[in-house]
């Protein structure tokens, strides 16, 4: 039996309510969109202004061909004539079984290579084409050039050519030895005295027997 609350009974208690949860719906990438953010529309590809490209870079003048290297293309068209002419005039026309070719060839072809790099050289000058500076550790491109070392340099070579017949090769080349170690700083003179006697017998020698070539002997002629 049950008690109503109007006859002063209490009310009976009630089973608890047995709460039913639902599962979350997992979010789809893109599909919910932010409502206080407003929608960005991309501009159609009409209204999209085209992209300039960046302005070139102005390096300045084009660079001016180095006439002083036109001498040297010079030097090298001259050397080569004076080969060919030497050639034809001086060397004449030994030919035998053993060399049928002759010995014209050669000085021939080389003087024509000669002409060919001066050719190109020279359009290669005017192209504007340089050669790269030097770019050792040790070496400092802005100090000037030494002449003491170059004329001393210069003056051992022009000694060694003028003695070379008078007092022969191996005087005249320990002059060559000796005076270009001086030149380039050396100052053990002794010591370079022995090393440069040493390399004028070496030499001179080695061109006599392994070569067949016999250089001037000079004053020493039947000692050696």
């Amino acid at each position: 039996m049950t008690t109503r609350p109007d006859r002063g009974g209490e009310q009976p208690s009630r089973p608890p309510a047995v709460e039913t949860s639902v599962p979350p719906i997992p979010e789809q990438p893109g599909a919910q969109r932010t409502a206080d953010l407003p929608e960005v529309t991309r501009p159609a590809t009409a209204d999209v202004p085209p992209t300039v490209g960046e302005p070139a870079v102005d390096d300045g003048p084009a660079p001016r061909p180095d006439r002083a290297q036109y001498g040297v293309c010079a030097f090298l068209a001259l050397v080569g004539g004076l080969v060919i002419l030497d050639a034809i005039t001086r060397i004449g026309h030994a030919v035998n079984s053993a060399d049928p070719i002759g010995p014209r060839p050669v000085p021939i072809l080389l003087g024509v290579l000669l002409l060919i790099v001066a050719a190109i050289y020279a359009v290669d000058v005017a192209r504007g084409g340089t050669g790269e500076p030097e770019a050792g550790e040790d070496v400092d491109l802005s100090s000037p050039i030494d002449w003491r070392t170059v004329l001393l340099l210069i003056g051992a070579f022009l000694v060694n050519a003028v003695l070379i017949d008078r007092l022969g090769w191996v005087i005249s080349g320990t002059i060559l030895f000796w005076g270009s170690a001086y030149a380039l700083g050396n100052r053990h003179y002794v010591r370079n005295l022995l090393i440069a006697v040493a390399l004028s017998l070496i030499t001179f020698y080695t061109f006599a027997i392994g070569l067949d070539v016999n250089l001037p002997a000079g004053v020493l002629q039947g000692i050696l």
